[in-house]
């Protein structure tokens, strides 16, 4: 799936009727182009959070459709949970994933607001960035007063809807539609049943605090300002919404947060404080569950962060990473935690049909593919194969450093370069890919018409610029490819030296990449009608083999260096 993407996470007011949850969600999964990613329901909430993404278009129609199908399914009036609520479908943000942004995507989301109003007589605000008054940008401002207060808040002249009827509907309520960044909804468990407790804790974190009272006590006067005013205490943690409930399901309570902006608050550091207001207050965390989906880059940071903890190497695999953040965090504590299901990423990868990706092979099957009658995958993917297991072997050693006995001072010099190797072979995996990608445009385009002249210099354009392509991602394999020696001449000097013949055979491997892919520039560049076109490339490309060549020359002899001493 490429292109412009949005996620929209719909929340309906229904988490215990599986049939109904059901119906609503087979409206999403009947419209082409849109993922269903996630579908998780609370019965103590009883509340559905569901996760799709698509393109702008498709995603609209796809939650027009659940929403008049909620609509039809649900009656606010016999509705009854923990979260806040106002309506059947009560919110329904987007959230720009990739070539769109935030504003963009606020556009989406009146359009949205629009066709729900007019197709199905929804009433709609619009909240976060499609907000049309700062006091609208709050959804808990948006919701104040929830279902029940609804009617009077619809007769107020500030609170007249965006779109739709002003009238109450008794039975759909109101819905927020809204654009927003990424919002991670997290929960943290608790090994207390007191929603009290869990909320003096949520009061203790969140940004917007607790009032204060006289004396600095939880309860007695509230202390207000000459106007009359709460006078409020902040909470520790910016970006972060919070309450206290109790969850009957699970017979615990939790502090459950929205975490509105992971740039400033990362899922980690909330986990961690409330680790810590909660001991304050004699609670212990036992673990903790994410809703709905999260994007990746939350699951390496947490995985990043507990082994710097550790003073351990964070060179390590992304699925070692989200492993270690699974742990740490306590993600399967009450459910399992699949990272295929909760990773967007990962979730949608898991939708799409299979793309072939060399990478992902067995060393068997890459042989065997190698091997074959077909002209791709060859040298050029060869040649970034190579450069990858040059980093990896570079990053094996930083990392088996980071662990040495009596070298634990150092740990964070080995995991630094153990971290800048591994982005060196996931760069060179993917650039296995890319070769043969490009290797098959060039193809496709021979394969173009060529009947009339109009046919025969759009073949000639095509051909061109796939020749171009298949010039520039060799190049860019010997770039990444001579970076490695960096990481290798550093293992060479200062790390571990029982590994010093992996150094070297990264050293081979490295030279072979950057050489391999030097031919497949010089090669391709032929091709060209215009050879002067890929003159500034060839000229970088002589550039760097001759570089690699000298520096192969001085590791090695370091590397020998330390086999005769």
């Amino acid at each position: 799936m490429n292109g412009i993407l949005v996620e929209c996470v719909p929340n309906f007011s229904e988490g215990r009727d599986r049939g109904v949850i059901d119906q609503i969600t087979r409206e999403i999964e009947q419209i082409e182009g849109v993922l269903l990613l996630d579908v998780d329901a609370g019965k103590a909430t009883n509340r559905t959070v569901v996760t799709m993404v698509g393109p702008p278009a498709a995603i609209l129609e796809a939650a027009v459709r659940s929403a008049k199908k909620a609509c039809e399914l649900i009656d606010m009036r016999n509705h009854r949970g923990e979260h806040p609520r106002f309506g059947a479908m009560d919110v329904c943000p987007l959230v720009p994933v990739s070539g769109i942004s935030l504003a963009e995507a606020a556009e989406w989301a009146h359009r949205l607001a629009k066709r729900l109003a007019g197709e199905v007589g929804m009433t709609i605000f619009c909240y976060e960035a499609a907000a049309t008054t700062p006091r609208r940008k709050n959804l808990a401002e948006v919701r104040a007063g929830e279902y029940e207060g609804l009617a009077a808040k619809l007769a107020l002249p500030d609170w007249q809807p965006d779109y739709g009827p002003a009238q109450f509907n008794a039975r759909s309520g109101a819905t927020a539609v809204g654009a927003r960044d990424f919002l991670v909804a997290y929960n943290v468990n608790l090994n207390t049943t007191s929603t009290r407790r869990a909320n003096a804790i949520a009061f203790d974190v969140r940004e917007k605090g607790r009032e204060l009272r006289e004396n600095g006590a939880l309860t007695g006067k509230i202390l207000r300002d000459a106007t009359g005013e709460p006078l409020w205490q902040p909470g520790t943690l910016k970006a972060t919404k919070a309450i206290g409930w109790f969850i009957e399901e699970y017979g615990i309570a939790q502090v459950s947060m929205n975490l509105t902006d992971i740039g400033i608050t990362p899922v980690h550091v909330a986990f961690d404080e409330v680790c810590a207001k909660a001991a304050e207050r004699g609670v212990r965390v036992t673990g903790s569950e994410l809703v709905g989906v999260v994007p990746l880059r939350s699951m390496l940071e947490a995985g990043r962060y507990f082994l710097e903890k550790q003073q351990r190497s964070v060179g390590v695999s992304d699925d070692e990473l989200v492993k270690i953040a699974v742990r740490s965090l306590g993600l399967a504590d009450l459910t399992p935690f699949d990272p295929s299901e909760k990773i967007i990423e990962y979730a949608i990868a898991k939708r799409q049909k299979a793309q072939r990706s060399l990478q992902n092979l067995t060393v068997r099957g890459f042989v065997e593919e190698t091997a074959s009658e077909s002209a791709a995958p060859g040298g050029g993917s060869v040649a970034a194969l190579l450069g990858a297991l040059a980093a990896a072997l570079g990053t094996m050693v930083a990392n088996l450093s980071a662990h040495k006995r009596g070298w634990d001072e150092r740990w964070q010099e080995f995991s630094g370069q153990a971290a800048a190797g591994k982005q060196l072979h996931m760069r060179l995996g993917q650039l296995i890919d890319e070769d043969t990608r490009a290797f098959d445009a060039i193809m496709a385009a021979l394969g173009m018409p060529r009947a009339t002249d109009a046919d025969k210099q759009a073949r000639s354009q095509a051909l061109r610029d796939a020749t171009l392509q298949a010039i520039a991602v060799p190049l860019q394999t010997m770039r990444v490819a001579a970076q490695t020696y960096d990481l290798l001449e550093a293992m060479a000097k200062t790390g571990n030296p029982a590994s010093i013949s992996d150094v070297g055979v990264g050293v081979l491997c490295a030279t072979a990449a950057v050489r391999g892919a030097h031919l497949n520039v010089r090669i391709n560049a032929g091709g060209l009608k215009n050879p002067g076109e890929a003159a500034a490339m060839l000229a970088e490309a002589n550039q760097i083999a001759q570089r690699a060549a000298q520096r192969e020359t001085a590791i090695l002899a370091l590397v020998e260096g330390h086999l005769t001493a």
